[in-house]
């Protein structure tokens, strides 16, 4: 589906690659539009978008494999600005007429790139030797015909190449990612001198263009959103009531799965910021009912959506009289779907279904309204910046990311009102002392997971106990696409560690989670 942010975008075609999303980041961090379309994708149905420029990703593939992604040379000949990285890069050597061999010299991390014109479009400006990040066993040893080669690696001999005239460049390396140094600026060397282009996408327009299409899209219509009091519900919300004014109504269903303190901040703070309407549903005892005895993450996912789905059609009720008297149903529901959201659950060619999200593979299929997603297209900061941009309160818009499905997917093993008491309490003690030790902006987030269904031995008060262990899970990330464990100060998680093996009874081991994204999620569930 084409998307209505930009008329002329960036697009990145994916042969696979572990960065492509990544890929469209770093172009948006440029401020200019870009989205990801797979390779499988028609030639002319692409160039008929009139993008700006194409970005060639990388991919796990040869080039010269049997089954390889193969690359249009339509797109090479068009007259379109276009950017190989890694695989794309290679492709585009061999559509081209050069040629592409194994030469047994791989090169995978950090590598030293030679560059032989500091003057040229993608290296101007930057130092004769540079670091950068590969991850490549073939390497193009003979350039095509008409382009000048510009860097060279150790095994590498072509290691990029660039032809002003046709406006055709690469690299083998990989720009997009932090550990190539000066790759952010190769990358908007492309976009502004080889393309041409001007950053003009800001979080600006983005509203003016989101408003314009929710308001086309509801028209007299009422519609319901599903207000979490998160940051992705709470800038969908004021998004959507910039567009239709009171035409919304927000439902928050309170299912139990919560954090201390946040219906409170639902039903007091945002209302108080934004002036919506607020419908509260308390749904307490049929969340608990339908989670009763499931263990198994994907049904618990599965089970909450629907839960969640029949709360809001319960709701819709409460409004239908009024909507039903001037001919306007209820019609439509918001949602605060994000591209990490969409990636994980599988959407897009190609994707793995890596987890279902409550609200894009937990939906049921007899679903009675229609969902409207104005934040599909977007990564987690930049619906930060255009929360900012509606004049949604800070503490909200800064909120670290909470799951739709609650703690629900934070106790490993069945859910009950015991075992969300225990994790809450705990919860709440280790958002306290990050908040204290003033980390709150230095991690991503941090999940706190209960491990119900394990116990350990422990002493407390000169006794035995056997009790329930808890993860600490902070990670730090850009945008929940890849994550790292954040190295936070010994002497705050063992103030952590302390007060709830102290204050939590039923716990009596804290447990620390160093594994990255990939190859864990950030969620444990």
């Amino acid at each position: 589906m084409t998307s209505p942010l930009q008329d002329h975008p960036v697009l990145v075609l994916d042969f696979g690659a572990q960065y492509a999303q990544l890929i469209a980041r770093r172009v948006r961090e440029a401020n200019l539009y870009s989205e990801v379309v797979p390779h499988t994708a028609d030639a002319a149905e692409l160039l008929a978008r009139e993008p700006a420029a194409i970005i060639l990703s990388g991919g796990p593939s040869s080039v010269y494999a049997d089954g390889a992604p193969p690359l249009d040379p339509a797109l090479l000949e068009a007259g379109v600005p276009v950017f190989g990285i890694c695989y794309g890069f290679q492709s585009m050597v061999r559509a081209l007429g050069g040629e592409v061999e194994r030469t047994g010299l791989r090169e995978y991390g950090s590598t030293m790139a030679n560059i032989s014109d500091t003057g040229s479009t993608l290296f101007n400006g930057q130092p004769s030797e540079q670091s950068v990040w590969m991850s490549h066993g073939d390497s193009a040893s003979t350039p095509p015909e008409g382009v000048r080669v510009t860097a060279t690696t150790p095994g590498a001999p072509v290691a990029a190449f660039e032809d002003d005239e046709r406006k055709l460049y690469g690299v083998q390396w990989h720009p997009e990612v932090m550990h190539s140094t000066f790759g952010q600026r190769v990358l908007e060397n492309f976009l502004y001198a080889g393309a041409g282009l001007t950053g003009d996408w800001t979080a600006e327009n983005v509203v003016e263009t989101l408003v314009e299409q929710v308001r086309e899209q509801i028209g007299e219509d009422r519609v319901l959103c599903a207000l979490s009091g998160g940051v992705d519900s709470s800038v969908a919300a004021a998004l959507v009531q910039k567009a239709v004014g009171d035409q919304l109504t927000c439902v928050f269903v309170d299912h139990g799965l919560l954090r201390e303190g946040e219906a409170e901040q639902v039903e007091q703070d945002f209302v108080e910021a934004t002036g919506v309407k607020l419908v509260v549903n308390d749904a307490k005892k049929q969340f608990l009912e339908a989670l009763d005895g499931v263990t198994d993450p994907e049904e618990k996912r599965k089970a909450i959506g629907r839960e969640f789905i029949r709360a809001l059609e319960r709701a819709a009720r409460e409004v239908v009289g009024s909507a039903e008297a001037d001919g306007h149903p209820v019609k439509f529901l918001v949602q605060g779907t994000l591209y990490p959201d969409v990636v994980e659950s599988g959407g897009g060619e190609g994707a793995a279904n890596i987890k279902s999200h409550h609200n894009v593979g937990g939906l049921p299929d007899d679903l009675q309204f229609e969902l409207i997603e104005p934040l599909r297209s977007l990564f987690k900061d930049e619906v930060r910046q255009v929360g900012l941009e509606l004049g949604v309160p800070e503490g909200i818009v800064w909120r670290q990311p909470f799951p739709g499905p609650g703690l629900g997917i934070r106790i490993v093993g069945a859910v009950t009102e015991e075992r969300l008491d225990v994790l809450r309490r705990a919860d709440k003690i280790a958002r306290e002392e990050l908040t204290a030790a003033g980390l709150d902006r230095d991690i991503w987030q941090c999940p706190v997971v209960l491990l119900a269904d394990v116990r350990s031995v422990g002493v407390q008060g000169d006794g035995r106990t056997y009790g329930h262990p808890i993860v600490l899970r902070p990670v730090s990330s850009e945008d929940a696409m890849t994550a790292d464990w954040s190295r936070l100060p010994y002497d705050v998680l063992a103030k952590i560690s302390g007060r709830i093996t102290n204050e939590v009874e039923e716990v009596n081991r804290v447990v620390l989670d160093v594994t990255s994204k990939p190859p864990g999620t950030i969620e444990w569930e």
